[in-house]
């Protein structure tokens, strides 16, 4: 078959790579535009730096509704193929390929639509989640299901390490449903709307933490907004990025403190909150390294009593 495959970021680039390992016909490969990044240097997306790498011919739109459909169109595409490609597509462009689309999506659909899965499903503690390929529709991530993996969350697993595990699953996934359609074996199940959950994009400002939360909530947080855009308080008016940490339950010597305040010992420190103390491990101050709790003590910047904003 000969494949269009539309992605952007780092999760696209491994189902692109078992698309061309498992010897189909990548005809083109269609990329955000280039963006002006660190000291206004344009840099290449993930999924096109890999396409140029392979050889396969790139194609950009500010909007590939407006600008894209008759172009694509005369590449004649069996089927198109999108994995975290950042535009809604048109109807114009859905009816072009006679496979139609499909899409690779980082959850277990209907739950946590939208563009943030990995993160959000971490944030609400599943132990659960996986990979869905579905016929691509005009609602996010709406369309009718062709199959599913499942993928056990491991204890303590952040959502950069999880990134990449379904990424690998997400390459499995799509060589197998491209399979399916390829023998006409495929078979697609609607979506049930009553269980559908829509989240949204990620931004800095989520990472604050509201210490009137419990331990394990903020904990859970922290993994899933790690690598980015990290959890974070204030101390001296600089920004605190709590880097990993353990929720446990609240000593008697922190039950009287209030909540947001600081209980450091020699090498370490644990942080009151709404229910339990969130214990630091590994924390970042504005400006400065990451360290480990024990290291960042020696700076004498945390004493006991500190109150964190709430």
């Amino acid at each position: 078959m000969r494949v269009l495959f539309l992605g952007t970021p780092d999760f696209a680039v491994k189902a692109l790579e078992s698309i061309l390992d498992n010897g189909y016909d990548v005809i083109g490969v269609v990329t955000q535009p280039d963006r002006k990044r660190n000291r206004g240097e344009v840099t290449f997306c993930p999924v096109k730096q890999f396409a140029l790498d392979r050889n396969i011919k790139v194609y950009q739109y500010e909007s590939i509704r407006k600008e894209g459909a008759e172009e694509l169109a005369a590449l004649a595409p069996d089927i198109m193929v999108t994995c975290a490609f950042g535009q809604i597509i048109s109807q114009q462009i859905l009816d072009i390929p006679p496979h139609g689309v499909i899409n690779i999506h980082a959850s277990l659909l209907p739950k946590y639509r939208g563009s943030s899965p990995i993160q959000w499903c971490l944030v609400n503690g599943e132990e659960k989640t996986g990979i869905t390929v579905m016929r691509t529709a005009l609602a996010v991530d709406s369309g009718d299901i062709l199959l599913q993996k499942e993928l056990d969350i491991l204890p303590n697993e952040n959502a950069g390490h999880l990134f990449d595990r379904l990424a690998i699953l997400g390459g499995q996934a799509i060589v197998e449903a491209l399979e399916l359609i390829e023998s006409g074996r495929d078979e697609y199940v609607s979506q049930d709307e009553s269980l559908a959950t829509h989240y949204p994009m990620i931004n800095k400002e989520d990472g604050k933490i509201d210490w009137q939360a419990s331990a394990r909530d903020i904990y859970n947080k922290m993994r899933g907004f790690t690598p980015w855009p990290s959890v974070y308080t204030h101390l001296d008016g600089k920004i605190f990025k709590i880097l990993d940490a353990r929720a446990e339950k609240t000593p008697e010597d922190m039950q009287i403190l209030p909540v947001g305040a600081v209980r450091t010992r020699k090498s370490s420190a644990s942080v009151k909150t709404g229910d339990g103390v969130l214990t630091l491990l590994c924390v970042q101050l504005e400006g400065k390294r990451a360290m480990d709790i024990k290291t960042f003590m020696l700076s004498g910047k945390l004493i006991d009593g500190e109150e964190f904003d709430r």
